[in-house]
């Protein structure tokens, strides 16, 4: 598969995965403690960030699952072995890269170690759902790559495959 190829399957992947991510996110959220519930970190992450005719919310969910797609994108392009394993183990590698590097570095939120422990718990395991999601998700882009979409489809060719097949 073409590098270009294995980047957008992994972007839409990444995207989905995006979703139970959130879904998981947002339970755990509600279970923590009133004051450990103030918002999650996608939503500290993007309050700068600019949101034309969006609310903070909306806008926090959108770089939230652009994020999401990014990082599927470079899992797709670096990870050779594609599995719940290794797609749980990217997504607690995604996290430390953010929560224990690149945010705290750039000074857009303090270190992971320096929030509450179950938030960063619930952030760990949203970050493993995500992952897992990201490599069922890339395995069933891939199949439908390969056996549902691989074929032109267009009248004429449809014809023929079912007369070829008949014979």
């Amino acid at each position: 598969m073409k590098p270009l190829d294995r980047i957008v399957l992994g972007a839409i992947a990444g995207f989905a995965a995006t979703l139970p991510m959130t879904m998981a996110m947002r339970g755990l959220h509600a279970r923590l403690p009133r004051t450990e519930r103030y918002p999650l970190p996608p939503r500290e992450i993007s309050e700068d960030l600019p949101r034309p005719g969006m609310s903070a919310a909306t806008a926090a969910l959108l770089y939230h699952f652009l994020y999401g797609g990014a990082a599927g994108g470079l899992y797709a392009l670096l990870v050779r072995r594609r599995d719940v394993v290794n797609g749980s183990a990217y997504g607690v590698a995604v996290w430390l890269a953010s929560y224990l590097g690149w945010i705290p570095a750039a000074s857009i939120l303090r270190f992971g170690t320096e929030h509450p422990a179950r938030r960063n718990g619930l952030m760990i395991v949203a970050h493993l759902v995500w992952g897992s999601a990201l490599a069922l998700g890339l395995e069933e882009l891939a199949g439908a790559r390969t056996e549902s979409f691989s074929r032109s489809t267009s009248p004429r060719s449809a014809l023929k495959d079912r007369t070829e097949f008949s014979r």
